[in-house]
């Protein structure tokens, strides 16, 4: 068949999957028959050491090789090479029903750019999902995607979906590991594409697993944190300085008694310390949040909107002037007591300790506005 009579293609990642391989290759193909489907079946081969290459190739799949290891790289590889308008992605362990292709292209065609299918919407088969996967892993990663990027899919590590060839290009992915599962959910999201989910079934799959939850789990969260500053930096950082700041004031006039016990100094050093943390923390949001905007990696938002079009540096140095002289204002009103009671013993140390937060404050607001004015500069 040629390139140019190619509407759909499948496109399969393989790691020693000679067990299962062969069944995907021939249901697709069932598929495409029973449905007048014009399509093509892409097998990667991701370095296996059995015969996974030769029993699809025989099975009628066009097999390439990714001598990269990875999830991500064998997808990427996959992608590069169909050729078909609408692309269903799916595992080669015989998990996933290939008999929703003709589902997903409908939706594709009624204008979706991406189909997600989801488990825990549909049928998940005895023995198919380890427990900690089905109740721990996947609800939790997925519970945090819904968290920090405002969206109601259930399953956003199922294996099985599609999306065009338009859209595959709009997602621009680039991750060569199990992360790029997660990379097509937050691309799709970022670039405001048009998604769908729909319950599949879930099956046991043939052969061993290449999993490595924990590990993997990581990888996933750890990949949802980089693209979300607003989570990773700017609320911790907001509850640290809220708390660090009140806390400060306080107890500045003298100790608290809470929860049966004396509240001061030393714990009036700590919340010194959590609010000078907490506000490093805005600033590095900040600093991520509109760099990751100007470099393209998350859609222009309303923070950084409003950021770029009334921050002055002129305003952030004075802002943290104000705070620099609030705290140096505290600190000359100490020194005078001391020069008046001639350098004599002075016990003001609750005071010197919201002198030197506000300080070291002040200063941090004044140098930010300059790293922020850089990172905003129209060129």
């Amino acid at each position: 068949m040629s390139n140019q009579g190619v509407e759909v293609s499948v496109v399969i990642p393989c790691l020693n999957e000679e067990g299962a391989i062969g069944d995907c290759v021939n249901k697709i193909k069932q598929v495409f028959s029973k449905h007048n489907i014009s399509g093509e079946i892409v097998v990667v081969d991701n370095n296996s050491t059995d015969n996974s290459a030769a029993i699809a190739a025989s099975c009628g799949g066009r097999v390439v090789f990714q001598p990269v290891k990875g999830y991500g790289a064998a997808y990427l590889k996959g992608l590069e090479t169909a050729v078909g308008e609408y692309i269903i992605i799916g595992d080669g362990d015989n998990s996933y029903d290939f008999n929703e292709i003709p589902k997903i292209v409908s939706f594709l065609k009624c204008g979706y750019d991406l189909v997600m299918g989801s488990r825990f919407k549909g049928k998940i088969h005895k023995n198919s999902m380890p427990w900690l996967n089905r109740y721990v892993g996947n609800p939790v990663l997925s519970g945090l995607c819904r968290l920090f990027f405002c969206t109601k899919l259930s399953d956003i590590h199922c294996g099985m979906r599609g999306f065009t060839k338009e859209a595959y290009k709009i997602m621009n992915l680039k991750c060569l590991g199990m992360e790029f599962a997660t990379e097509i959910v937050m691309e799709a999201l970022q670039k405001r594409l048009k998604i769908k989910e729909i319950p599949i079934d879930y099956h046991p799959r043939k052969g061993n697993s290449k999993l490595r939850p924990l590990k993997d789990a990581w990888r996933h969260i750890r990949f949802m944190l980089l693209f979300c500053p607003t989570w990773l930096y700017l609320f911790p950082g907001l509850v640290l300085t809220i708390l660090g700041v009140f806390a400060l004031l306080g107890l500045v006039r003298g100790p608290v008694f809470f929860l049966g016990h004396s509240w001061d100094i030393h714990v009036m050093v700590l919340f010194s310390l959590l609010s000078i943390l907490g506000y490093q923390l805005i600033n590095l949001g900040m600093y991520a949040r509109t760099f990751a905007v100007q470099q393209g990696y998350i859609v222009q938002d309303k923070i950084i909107s409003r950021l770029t079009k009334y921050f002055r540096l002129e305003s952030g140095i004075l802002a943290g002037f104000l705070l620099f002289a609030l705290g140096f204002g505290i600190s000359l009103g100490i020194f005078i007591e001391w020069w008046n009671s001639s350098f004599g013993p002075l016990f003001r140390i609750r005071e010197s300790i919201l002198a030197m937060t506000f300080l070291i404050l002040g200063l941090q607001t004044i140098f930010s506005s300059f790293f922020i004015s850089l990172l905003i500069i129209r060129r």
